[in-house]
């Protein structure tokens, strides 16, 4: 906060970079909350991870997919068909398990032939659901350590199960 206006800023490329390294959001998303609360955390974080996202697909798929498609040719085309046929389902989807990092979904959708207007779609789609519960964890657990009132908290931690069980069973479930 002592950064004013530049908060945002500092805060978007620090996580863009984080990101592109393939290190864990979690934390960031937390912070994110922390930091501006729910509504602008959710804003400043969901913009620094669509951007990371845009970022490390065009870099692997300008850079790497010609190679990887060459070496893994036949195990490699079964899930390639999967995640186009899915298209933005299948990335909206994959982005609400927070069991899978953000920048490794980036980087092995680059490899994939999915079309850039539904990985982004789906990226768009699915990081606001998928860091809104983490932001806001983040809001009301600085929240309960000023305050006490951990019933925020326990409301975010909630939402958080309930979106990963829906993801969980959109992805056993989908045909």
């Amino acid at each position: 906060r002592q950064a004013g206006i530049w908060a945002p800023v500092i805060y978007i490329i620090f996580y863009v970079v984080a990101t592109v390294l393939i290190l864990p959001s979690t934390a960031l998303n937390l912070t994110g909350g922390a930091i501006f609360g729910p509504w602008l955390g959710t804003l400043w974080t969901s913009v620094a991870a669509v951007i990371a996202a845009v970022l490390s697909f065009a870099y692997t798929r300008t850079v790497g997919r010609k190679l990887v498609v060459e070496k893994l040719a036949r195990g490699w085309r079964a899930m390639d068909t999967e995640v186009r046929r899915g298209g933005v389902l299948y990335i909206f989807a994959i982005r609400l398990l927070p069991i899978i990092p953000y920048g490794l979904v980036n980087f092995a959708a680059g490899l994939t032939s999915v079309s850039f207007k539904d990985y982004f779609l789906g990226t768009v789609l699915g990081i606001i659901p998928g860091v809104f519960p983490f932001v806001l964890i983040g809001s009301s657990g600085l929240k309960a350590l000023r305050t006490g009132d951990i019933l925020p908290l326990i409301a975010a931690l909630g939402l958080t199960g309930v979106l990963v069980m829906g993801a969980t069973w959109y992805r056993s479930h989908r045909t």
